[in-house]
């Protein structure tokens, strides 16, 4: 059967803005300035250039974003990407993007159950023996309710964990293999429970299926056919290949330490990914316009689960998608987090507004306590969203976005065990 085809081709963004040190600047679908001064379009230009330095006032470092409306376009950044040289953070760098990976793989998945090459339903045994479990199912991979206990928090137990490993590459069948060895979060179809063993075993089906690498595969059937250049996996290169910003850990001397440059074999098909907000929009919107799948993938990968079964209007989690219920809506989308680089993109239901925003610093925030920045964080994307009337609506409206700054969906990978205050 043949591949899926591309129902049309997305629009190609336009070259951004300017940035200054410590402030922001925007772009609109044109590439004409929309700051400060500038013609309004309908995103509210002046509350995204205030809002994203707010997240750098709140304390973060470095922070960039683009939001999308329609062709009208915003682009900004606020704060620094390298603490050493005071080098600026911008709009268009390259970012380790974590678990929106998971995004990707599972829409590849999902281009190949389109074909017939992959039943959604059928056991992981069926494609993959030497990992079966009584009653795993390909799709119970991708929504998380497989079961199956994460390999990460095994792996990273410290901060000098990070450091020991960072330039050690992992093979998948060692992933999966620490994954199978933890207990069970619960039985099969139970309920949500986040693991990224999930999807280094759904990266592995797509090697079985194929014949091909995995991120060959993904890279075949979404990121060249969308031109997301921009957009690649890095294996075992340590570098970003583009300009970016350093990621920042806080330390145990009460200084950030940088882990831009690190092998991140250990995430694979479950978060290697490097991407920039733009190709993110573009991808988003390519896949919830209904350019990337036929409709009956599209509708099973939006059939979610509870994030929470004590809270299901929150949010649920579909098949590597999820949805928020923020002021203006249910938004779809993914976060990531790796080490030093957090990423987020929410988008509306057809992918017509969109907004995408990445910072330079993570496993700050300490459990219990307030955090500033992620309550700014999601002040900015509701803004993004729904305007910045949304955004001002009340403290409620301000505590639900600002759980966003950290979504349960995707937990940092290490856990708690790795989490220190940012250093004042």
């Amino acid at each position: 059967m043949a591949a899926t085809p591309l129902l049309a081709a997305p629009a190609t963004a336009a070259p951004g803005g300017t940035t200054t040190p410590g402030g922001s600047a925007a772009a609109d679908g044109s590439g004409a300035a929309t700051g400060p001064g500038a013609a309004a379009g309908r995103l509210p230009a002046d509350a995204l250039d205030a809002g994203i330095d707010a997240i750098t006032d709140a304390g973060m470092v470095g922070v960039f974003a683009e939001a999308r409306d329609g062709r009208d376009r915003w682009r900004g950044a606020s704060g620094v990407a390298d603490l050493d040289t005071g080098r600026p953070m911008r709009p268009g760098f390259q970012h380790r993007v974590g678990s929106i990976t998971k995004t990707f793989v599972a829409a590849t998945l999902l281009r190949l159950a389109g074909e017939g090459r992959v039943a959604l339903d059928a056991p992981l045994g069926h494609y993959l023996p030497e990992y079966a479990v009584p009653g795993v199912t390909v799709e119970m991979l991708l929504n998380h309710t497989s079961g199956i206990g994460d390999y990460d928090t095994v792996l990273f137990t410290s901060g000098y964990d990070v450091e020991r490993l960072r330039f050690t590459t992992f093979t998948p069948d060692q992933l999966v293999r620490i994954g199978l060895g933890e207990p069970r979060t619960g039985a099969p179809g139970a309920g949500f429970a986040y693991s990224n063993t999930n999807y280094i075993l759904a990266g592995l089906v797509v090697e079985r299926v194929t014949g091909r690498g995995a991120a060959d595969e993904v890279h075949r059937r979404v990121i060249r056919p969308l031109g997301l250049h921009q957009t690649y996996f890095p294996g075992r290169r340590t570098r970003i290949a583009g300009p970016h910003s350093e990621a920042y850990l806080p330390w145990y001397d009460g200084q950030l330490r940088d882990f831009s440059v690190t092998n991140t074999s250990w995430a694979w098909t479950a978060g290697a990914l490097v991407s920039t907000a733009a190709d993110l929009n573009r991808f988003f919107r390519a896949l919830l316009g209904g350019r990337l799948l036929r409709p009956a993938e599209l509708a099973r990968m939006r059939t979610t689960v509870p994030l929470d079964p004590a809270q299901p209007e929150a949010g649920g989690y579909g098949l590597g998608l999820l949805w928020l219920a923020l002021p203006g809506g249910r938004f779809w989308g993914h976060d990531g987090v790796v080490f030093g680089h957090a990423t987020i993109s929410l988008h509306a239901p057809d992918g017509s507004r969109q907004v995408t925003l990445g910072t330079n610093v993570t496993h700050y925030q300490v459990p219990g306590q307030p955090d500033p920045i992620g309550a700014a964080t999601g002040a900015f994307l509701v803004t993004a969203l729904s305007g910045p009337a949304a955004a001002l609506s009340g403290p409620a409206a301000a505590r639900s976005a600002g759980a966003t700054g950290k979504l349960p969906a995707a937990p940092s990978p290490g856990g708690p065990a790795l989490v220190r205050p940012l250093p004042r």
